[in-house]
Order: C-alpha cells, then structure tokens, then sequence
C-alpha cells in the first residue's frame, strides 16, 4: 500500500465508515464519538488516581480531600480545554459565513458607511 491509501486507509475509520483501523470504534456515525469514549476513559482513570491519593493521604494523617481536589482540578482543566477547542472549531466565523464581498458591500453601503461613488468604484472593482 501506497504512503497517500495507508493514510486515507486510516482516516477513514475517523471521518467515514469506521471500519478500517480502529475497528468500527472510531466513527459511529459522528466522528468525535470515539474520542468521547476517550475522554470518559481518561476521566474515569484520574478519578481511580484521585482515589488512591486520597486513600494514601488519609493512611498518612494528611488532609485527603485536599490532595484529591489537587488530582481533579487539573483533570477538569484539561477536559474544558478539550471542549472549548473542538467547540470553536466547528462553529465558524457566522458574521461573513456564506456572504461574498459584493453582499458584504451591499450591506456597507445600506449601512451608510460608504457613499454611492464609494460603492459604485468598489463594486466595479470588484467585477474586474
């Protein structure tokens, strides 16, 4: 298999059918499905950490809540991180999404922030 099929080969499984690399795990129909699961792994895994912490700290005649909190408290940063950038990549720019410059033109100038002969020269430009 060639370099450019081995990685369509494996991006499939993330953005098709899901059947290629990961065994169906990765696609589901939404392709961050499989990264969901991910992340509640991962959760669930610094809950476990946070749980010995805890229990270790209290063994020692420490405070274990408090060195719980300090195990979770980083683990919630990073899955916010996360959300926020998958969150703001899939919503674009709504303010021109889908206008072309002659709209946005039209809009300038319904707005009164150029004049006709501004949007006359403009327009003309714009055609060229």
């Amino acid at each position: 298999m060639e370099h450019s099929s081995l990685m369509a080969y494996m991006m499939d499984s993330w953005w098709g059918s899901g059947d290629a690399c990961m065994g169906g795990y990765g696609g589901w129909g939404f392709p961050f499905f499989g990264m969901w699961w991910m992340m509640l792994v991962w959760f669930i895994i610094f809950l476990i950490i946070g749980y010995f912490v805890y229990q270790d700290a209290n063994k020692r005649g420490m405070n274990g809540l408090l060195w719980w909190i300090l195990i979770i408290i980083p683990m919630i940063g990073i899955l916010a991180l996360i959300l926020y950038v998958i969150l703001r990549e899939s919503s674009g720019n709504k303010i021109t999404e889908g206008k072309t410059a002659i709209d946005i033109l039209k809009e300038r100038y319904a707005k009164g922030e150029i004049t006709s002969e501004q949007f006359q020269r403009m327009s003309e430009e714009l055609k060229k």
